[in-house]
């Protein structure tokens, strides 16, 4: 079978000479290498089989929708670099699209590797497609989101809702282009009863995860996600969608975090993470949330184990609840932690989460922050890449370099500006150390050293 690849469309031609669409991962059980596979092992360091074979093995995942356009791939999951997602969108006291757009710019800018689109305020549509058509980078959504705010002005409660309701937004966010999705089908009957039975602090703290919870308590009913999930994929198949599997159940405090909710919606999850492979939908399986400290590695091999070592995508975790202001530092303590332990996919947290919508400062703030857990945890994990990046940054500080420093630094921009502001134009050292600089005076004495011994 030979193959024609025009990057988010995948064509093959079979020996009949007709042509069908398939996945990135069904390609790559054919053995085919598609073009998205090259530029994510090019990007990564690694050749391309291996990204191949992590693909139809589940272990990667590449999140490209067929009809998402000028969007660069990147590669989620085991042995890549550490990825980072930045939220934005629309809410009903911001519906204006128009700053959603600058900060995706911004993420973009602050080396964000994918965008969700969470948007709630009114044309959901239009600020979902100028997001995707604007951007680069992966594009992900909620489609419960924009089911419940339709639902509510059409019929006044998200009790109300259909499953036509949710299964028409899922195909129209698959056709605009969504990347991936999240689905919060991991919750059923059996899941409500875990949380009714041990109580939590916070309950539930998910919107997507709320909607749904209540849905299913008004109604009496299986959760609609959960109970026609097959036909999901269906539509997940057919534009190339990576679903997301969403953990509608997540801790919001540390006290509710590693109950038997979670854990048994995570059960849920592995065997629907399986269920997607079946079809050759390429799978995310999302985390927690707020997490004590000590108990971080060991939700993040327990999600790996039971989720048959897919690609995870956590939420910080957050590892202490008293610090609205600062929780882009606390997601970063955790974050770190969680992607030495085997999460591969980092959400922001920006300084205004639990307080307000963020806004382009904070998303930059937010977008830093988890690069800088995501690459902490690459240098612990050993990636080349990483370990060569920080190496020359220590060369470009022993040689006083300020300009490579900066062109080197995670954040250049921040780091010029405080370099200005701290210090004289012509000033070889820092400010701190000033004519006392560590580095200045042991050059000195290992030079005339150095000499000496010849």
């Amino acid at each position: 079978m030979e193959s024609c690849t025009v990057l988010g469309y995948n064509k093959n031609i079979n020996s009949k000479g007709s042509d069908f669409l398939a996945t990135q991962m069904q390609l790559a059980r054919q053995g085919i290498i598609t073009e998205a596979m090259k530029q994510v092992a090019a990007y990564e360091g690694v050749t391309e089989e291996f990204i191949r074979k992590g693909v139809a093995e589940g272990t990667i995942a590449i999140p490209l929708n067929i009809n998402h356009k000028n969007v660069t791939p990147r590669g989620v999951g085991q042995g890549l670099s550490v990825k980072v997602n930045a939220n934005i969108g629309t809410s009903s006291n911001f519906p204006d699209p128009e700053p959603e757009l600058k900060k995706l710019q911004a993420a973009i800018d602050a080396g964000a590797d994918s965008v969700m689109d969470l948007s709630t305020g009114d044309n959901i549509d239009a600020s979902r497609r100028a997001i995707i058509n604007a951007s680069t980078v992966m594009v992900g959504t909620v489609p419960i989101y924009q089911v419940t705010v339709e639902t509510i002005k059409k019929r006044g409660s998200v009790v109300e809702m259909t499953k036509e309701d949710l299964f028409d937004v899922i195909r129209q966010q698959a056709a605009d282009g969504a990347d991936f999705m999240t689905i919060h089908c991991g919750i059923n009957k059996k899941v409500l009863d875990m949380l009714t039975g041990e109580g939590r602090v916070m309950d539930v703290v998910s919107r997507g995860g709320s909607f749904i919870t209540g849905w299913m308590l008004h109604n009496g009913k299986e959760n609609p996600l959960y109970e026609y999930y097959d036909e999901i994929l269906d539509i997940c198949a057919e534009y190339d969608v990576t679903i997301s599997l969403g953990d509608g159940l997540r801790p919001g405090c540390l006290a509710d975090a590693s109950d038997r909710a979670q854990l048994q919606e995570l059960l849920n999850l592995g065997e629907l993470t399986q269920r997607a492979w079946d079809k050759g939908v390429q799978v995310m399986v999302e985390g927690p949330g707020h997490v004590p400290y000590n108990q971080i590695a060991a939700n993040m091999q327990l999600q790996k184990r039971v989720c048959h070592g897919a690609p995870f995508y956590v939420l910080g975790p957050l590892v202490t609840d008293v610090a609205p202001g600062y929780d882009h530092i606390t997601s970063a303590i955790g974050g770190t932690l969680a992607a030495v332990s085997g999460a591969d996919f980092l959400c922001y947290v920006t300084p205004a989460e639990h307080l307000g919508l963020p806004d382009i400062d904070d998303v930059r703030e937010g977008v830093i922050a988890a690069r800088i857990a995501g690459h902490a945890a690459d240098i612990a994990k050993g990636l080349p890449k990483a370990v060569a990046w920080d190496l020359e940054m220590a060369k470009a500080r022993k040689a006083l370099d300020w300009k490579k420093q900066i062109e080197l630094a995670i954040d250049p921009v921040k780091a010029q500006a405080y370099r200005d502001k701290k210090n004289k134009e012509d000033e070889e050292a820092c400010s701190m150390c000033g004519d006392y600089c560590a580095v200045k005076i042991v050059g000195e004495y290992l030079d005339k050293c150095k000499n000496c011994r010849k």
